[in-house]
């Protein structure tokens, strides 16, 4: 099954509280949605983890191919293997995800534009309001 995935993860304040988004389509429709905060982290981690999340998703539904795009230019070139990962708070991530991508198969990171890339910024956006809201 291919999958096509839109990513993003953000912190307010950086590092701070976080969250991730992530839209999820197969055959141009929406399949699954992910909104959720992950704590107190850097905006890169949260980019990492919001990679992580919705290729953990598709690995877990049988999925063999991916186009992943993310607006975030140093994740998607790390994950692409253009950017060494100097960061040990992101080492695990990239290995994390290196790993997902092997185990589905074929896996293609995209570069985006932010505003490519509304509707996953809006859940991440969706996710910290909510969790402001209870706090």
């Amino acid at each position: 099954m291919i999958y096509t995935i839109h990513t993003d993860g953000g912190a307010r304040g950086n590092p701070g509280p976080s969250a991730i988004g992530a839209v999820i389509e197969h055959d141009g429709k929406l399949v699954h949605t992910i909104a959720q905060t992950i704590g107190n982290t850097t905006n890169n981690q949260a980019e990492y983890q919001a990679v992580h999340a919705a290729l953990s998703w598709v690995q877990q539904h049988g999925g063999t191919e991916v186009d992943l795009y993310a607006d975030s230019e140093l994740i998607v070139k790390q994950l692409r293997g253009e950017y060494k990962v100097k960061n040990k708070e992101l080492a695990p991530w990239y290995i994390k995800c290196i790993s997902l991508k092997n185990h589905i198969g074929k896996v293609k990171f995209n570069v985006v534009r932010r505003e490519q890339n509304a509707a996953a910024d809006a859940l991440v956006n969706e996710a910290l309001d909510k969790q402001e809201l209870e706090g």
